[in-house]
């Protein structure tokens, strides 16, 4: 157990950057670039942050903002407060009594949870854009969109040539850009463990970064080393940095399926061996979906004796058919659907409306940034209006028999060409249903509910302020659809982890940002030139 973790203040797991940076150097790690993460206080517009927060016995209580608690059982209110002391919500109401508590004023603020991204690969922030045009896989076209590609390009000739430092400062930044836009948990799916030492570095990262994580432990993509330890390096990480069950970072383990049945039989019995969740991608290619019927059956890996269960974490579950939907939804499984990237890079459908005619929710990814923006804002509008197009269209096809698409619902009466929903018919997701799907059911997709996703008190407090009197915003007349339909990263004020006040009026705290950029800018040369890419701002394929 860690003390400082669990205080929620991040802790150097590797006893001193000293000793990081002689690790990084024994395998050929250069070091002039290094220390990549420099504290150094910003300061911030309109007073202080409440001084020592996240501390045991620091009170603060955020006043007057209108508050969206994603709890049911304690509801929502134009005008509350949120009492909070060292890293836990003591209270959440009118007219609280703080007790001689610092106060952060919420007028004119939408007080709520912080956002939670169940599948992020946050080693990929150097080669962000990269790959704006491009699909999943070679498909032989010639098309910008069919050469270059995600496969071919980033897995296969970006991920093998990263060092430790440059999976150090691609996370860090990574982390700390989601942090800068409310997102205040993420599930790092990490497949850039080639070494030992890449995934300490990973791990460095995200401890540093002060977020909540679940630090994904998958393949090293794209290269099989001498010093290759997946996945028996399990054992020793969750050993050395996952102990304790109360700090900032947990783990899970990853198993892709189309790395072959040794491997994920062998990935997925490591990972309930050590009691940890299980995460795979789950999408249409790669050959997955007779994979997923095996496993449906109870029939998975080289010995068929692997199957789902609760632990399991499955990522897009596009394509797959109703057998494996069906095992998935019974055995208590959680998927997470990344709806932008699914939709720009071929995945398949995003299966929204599968999982609700299967009474089940997703929770929100971004999956990567070589692609698409992190904004959480982004996924949520995304969610809703992917959902609401293909409804609204189903809808509407009742009015012209015989429908271009069969969408199974009855035509409707004839000349009327505003059709009644039959009934039984899914209703259209809301604002408040997404933004569920980016707290609570992050929450529970990383088995983390018990602590994030709500303001709950007797939870820790993973809070963030918006500021609902900007210019894209005001005047405020509905809280959830205000924080869906109009906001994005410049209402995000302030942005709280454990208690602590990491981000405050507009400014990430505690980090020499300028000085990560040019690290960061660092190792884009390195990778690019050690792949053999060009740099090419105005590339046409």
């Amino acid at each position: 157990m860690c003390k400082l973790c669990d205080e929620g203040r991040p802790h150097n797991h590797f006893g001193s950057r000293r000793n990081f940076l002689k690790g990084a150097m024994a395998t050929g790690v250069a070091a002039a670039g290094l220390p990549l993460f420099a504290a150094r206080p910003a300061a911030a517009d309109g007073g202080d942050p409440p001084l020592d927060s996240g501390r045991p016995g620091r009170r603060y209580v955020i006043r007057g903002g209108s508050v969206m608690s994603l709890d049911p059982q304690v509801g929502d209110f134009a005008q509350a407060d949120v009492l909070v002391e060292g890293k836990k919500i003591l209270a959440v109401g009118p007219n609280l009594q703080g007790g001689g508590a610092a106060v952060i004023d919420g007028t004119g603020r939408i007080v709520m949870p912080g956002f939670i991204d169940t599948h992020h690969h946050q080693f990929e922030t150097v080669l962000r854009s990269f790959l704006a045009d491009g699909v999943l896989i070679n498909d032989g076209s010639g098309t910008a969109a069919g050469t270059i590609t995600y496969f071919e390009y980033i897995l296969q000739k970006f991920a093998p040539v990263y060092r430790p430092q440059d999976v150090y400062i691609n996370e860090l930044f990574g982390a700390l850009s989601q942090l800068d836009d409310g997102v205040t948990t993420v599930h790092d799916v990490s497949q850039i463990h080639h070494t030992p030492q890449h995934s300490d570095a990973a791990i460095q990262a995200l401890f540093d970064s002060g977020r909540r994580s679940a630090f994904g432990y998958f393949e090293g993509a794209g290269s099989n080393p001498p010093n290759y330890a997946y996945p028996q390096d399990a054992f020793r990480i969750k050993q050395k940095y996952f102990s304790s069950t109360d700090q900032l970072v947990t783990m899970i383990m990853g198993g892709e399926v189309y790395l072959g049945d040794t491997i994920y039989e062998q990935s997925w019995k490591i990972g309930r061996q050590l009691g940890l969740p299980i995460a795979a991608h789950i999408l249409s290619p790669f050959g997955i979906r007779p994979i997923l019927d095996q496993l449906a059956a109870g029939q998975g890996g080289s010995n068929h004796d692997i199957g789902l269960g609760p632990d399991n974490l499955f990522i897009h579950m596009t394509g797959m058919s109703d057998d494996g939907w069906k095992a998935v939804r019974d055995a208590g499984a959680q998927v997470s659907i990344a709806f932008p990237i699914e939709m720009n890079m071929r995945h398949g459908m995003p299966p929204i409306l599968k999982m609700q005619s299967l009474g089940m929710e997703p929770s929100l990814s971004v999956d990567v940034e070589c692609t698409l923006t992190a904004d959480f804002f982004t996924q949520m509008r995304s969610c809703m209006n992917l959902q609401r197009v293909i409804l609204n269209q189903m809808i509407l096809d009742q009015a012209f028999p015989p429908n271009e698409v069969d969408w199974g619902l009855p035509p409707a009466a004839a000349g009327n060409q505003w059709p009644t929903p039959p009934a039984g018919t899914i209703a259209p997701l809301t604002t408040r249903d997404v933004l569920r799907f980016g707290t609570m059911n992050g929450a529970k997709a990383l088995r983390l509910d018990g602590k994030t996703g709500s303001l709950t008190p007797g939870k820790e407090a993973d809070i963030i302020i918006l500021d609902a009197t900007r210019i894209n915003v005001a005047p405020l007349n509905q809280v959830p659809g205000a924080v869906v339909s109009l906001m994005d990263r410049t209402n995000v004020e302030t942005v709280i982890v454990a208690g602590k006040v990491r981000k405050w009026k507009g400014q990430v705290l505690d980090v020499d940002l300028p000085h990560l950029r040019r690290q960061l800018e660092a190792s884009r040369d390195y990778v690019f030139a050690q792949a053999g890419i060009p740099q090419d701002l105005f590339r046409s394929n």
